[in-house]
């Protein structure tokens, strides 16, 4: 098969066929390869496009939705071994997915390190263009005003050099050293183009000084304002940057605990002494700064009438090391700093102290348990757990509410009518089994698993229910043993947290909110004043003037109107020396793109 090529036509595409056995026809083209460097350029730049920028931005915040649906091993593994326990399916795969440690998994840290490395990238060349920016001249004045969406002119009978003068004292503001607008003062010649340099505030150059010509000759001045906008852009990028790598900083070496102390009783800061406790990976325990709290007392008031709160205060004894001990105070939003930590006042309640004896007579547990309010009279829950009963006999769990001024209504139902110890009351059931302790499971020091407990009740199947006042001791059923209830402190929730990079965090996020308002707000405006003789009335100066903003601007010509004012025109008209008619005033909108000159 043959390919017609018509006669005359030198075609340098047309592929060989049988009527060339000499191959003497050109070969077709080769394609150019982009090569591991072309590749990688090309991975760069949309890595560093300000699209990507955005999804990774976006994809970051929907990576962060599964820590708040799954429990997180960090914050609660009692729950994330709950959820293994009762989902045995589907939460192996949901833990090789690293759902129960979101925040710590190397997807989420990708994304995180992506982000990163696209911000900066993003931020590095244009800071270098901005930079050239700021040291550039403002642009020359163009030929025409006519195109321009802000216009105004005038005469007067200044010469020319003296209005333009005037003009850039006007653009430049009262104070020296920030000026309003950056501005250029040049001499154009006949043709209209831009003669030698003249932002010299104190006047031209030597040699257009010394001629008169070049006095009455056509002046220009070139105004630019608005370069604060960019920057403002660029300290937002930077802030932004700042804020991950701060925030990044915090994770790697902060620590929380949480920790509940009775009155009475002291706190040691160290790990062993939390209840619970967080840290980064890069915290190391022997950090924590060795100083103890004691509660020495914990008031509350209450309103009278409503029962609402009012003021929450936790009386301590501070000791750090090499120092004497000190008597410190806790309010909610008042929290101690001490150790580099800050000590929050999380949470109070009643911890009544208890001793319960088994069926042999021996003490099988003593001291105070947490009860947590649920109310605002401070209904209280809470679980006390015997696990070392003697005897062989079966382990004893105590379920009940604590009642701070109790209020019998039936036989059966009681409540709280006020949430100071006015009448308090100790409600509990008794629950005896195996307590699961020794599982290995970790279990909520709040609730009780009774899987292998059994509830012990009457003769008549009602359950057994215990009602115990201070100073009180009830024979417990079954003959399992006594309990008594000795007293009733107040117990403190507080909460520890060192976090090291807060400071630069909120300094970050000041400075991107800076930024971003600077970036909204500042305008970026151009400013163009021309003064030339007039030539049919000698002695007198036609002045005119334009104006240009990068989008919609509703005080550009407001702006222009104040600028034009203080030269003092006469409203004669004011023509562009290139056109002969004169130039109306325009409040259109702004072109999409800016002239150039």
């Amino acid at each position: 098969m043959s390919t017609y090529t018509p006669e005359g036509l030198d075609d340098a595409y047309a592929p060989t066929d049988a009527s060339d056995p000499a191959g003497t026809a050109p070969a077709p083209p080769t394609l150019p390869q982009l090569g591991v460097a072309g590749w990688l350029r090309w991975a760069w730049r949309q890595l560093t496009s300000m699209r990507v920028a955005l999804l990774l931005l976006m994809l970051l915040a929907v990576a962060a939705v599964p820590g708040s649906v799954w429990p997180q091993r960090s914050q609660a593994p009692e729950r994330v071994a709950q959820y293994l326990v009762d989902h045995p399916t589907a939460g192996p795969w949901l833990e090789r997915a690293g759902m129960f440690d979101v925040y710590s998994s190397a997807w989420f840290s990708a994304i995180y390190l992506l982000l990163f490395v696209s911000l900066v990238g993003c931020i590095l060349p244009r800071t270098r263009a901005h930079l050239r920016a700021l040291g550039a001249r403002p642009p020359r004045t163009p030929r025409r005003f006519d195109r321009f969406p802000a216009q105004a002119g005038g005469t007067s009978e200044d010469s020319p050099e003296a209005v333009v003068r005037a003009a850039a004292s006007a653009l430049r503001g009262r104070v020296s050293w920030l000026p309003r607008y950056r501005v250029d003062v040049r001499r154009e010649d006949r043709a209209g183009a831009a003669g030698g340099p003249g932002d010299d505030p104190a006047g031209a150059t030597g040699s257009d000084l010394a001629d008169g010509a070049a006095r009455s000759g056509t002046w220009t001045v070139s105004a630019e304002r608005g370069y604060l906008r960019e920057s403002g852009n660029l300290l937002f990028h930077l802030a932004l940057v700042g804020l991950l790598i701060s925030i990044a900083t915090g994770q790697l070496l902060h620590f929380r605990g949480q920790a509940i102390v009775v009155e009475g009783r002291g706190f040691a800061n160290a790990q062993t002494d939390y209840d619970t406790f967080e840290a980064g990976s890069a915290f190391d325990p022997a950090d924590l700064v060795p100083f103890t709290l004691r509660l020495d007392r914990f008031t509350s008031e209450f309103d009278p009438e409503t029962l609402q709160s009012r003021d929450f205060l936790a009386e301590v004894t501070l000791t750090e090391p090499g120092r004497e001990p000190s008597a410190e105070t806790i309010k909610v939003n008042h929290p101690l700093t001490t150790g580099g930590a800050k000590v929050y006042l999380q949470g109070n309640g009643y911890a009544p102290d208890v001793v319960v004896r088994d069926a042999t007579g021996e003490v099988a547990f003593s001291g105070p348990v947490p009860f947590l309010p649920q109310d605002e009279v401070y209904t209280s829950q809470g679980v006390v757990k015997v696990p070392d009963v003697s005897g062989g006999q079966a382990q004893i769990g105590l379920v009940g509410s604590l009642l701070p001024t109790a209020q019998q209504l039936t036989d059966t139902i009681w409540r709280s009518v006020d949430p100071q110890p006015t009448d308090p009351v100790l409600v509990l059931a008794v629950w005896q089994g195996d307590l699961g302790l020794d599982d290995g499971v970790p279990q909520n020091v709040y609730e009780l698993d009774d899987t292998g407990m059994e509830q012990v009740t009457q003769p008549d199947g009602t359950p057994v229910t215990l009602y115990v006042r201070p100073g009180e001791t009830v024979e417990l059923p079954d003959g399992l043993g006594t309990l008594e209830l000795r007293d009733l402190p107040r117990f403190v929730a507080l909460d520890l947290r060192r976090d090291p990079a807060l400071p630069f965090v909120l300094v970050f996020a000041l400075l991107a909110f800076a930024g971003l308002g600077v970036s909204l707000f500042t305008p970026r405006r151009r400013v163009w004043v021309r003064a030339t003789p007039d030539g049919e009335r000698p002695g007198r100066t036609v002045v005119s003037a334009a104006a240009l903003a990068r989008g919609d601007d509703v005080g550009l010509q407001a702006e222009l109107d104040e600028i034009v004012g203080a030269l003092a025109l006469d409203p004669v008209g004011g023509a562009d020396p290139a056109q002969p008619a004169p130039i109306p005033r325009a409040t259109t909108r702004a072109p999409a793109e800016e002239t150039k000159p």
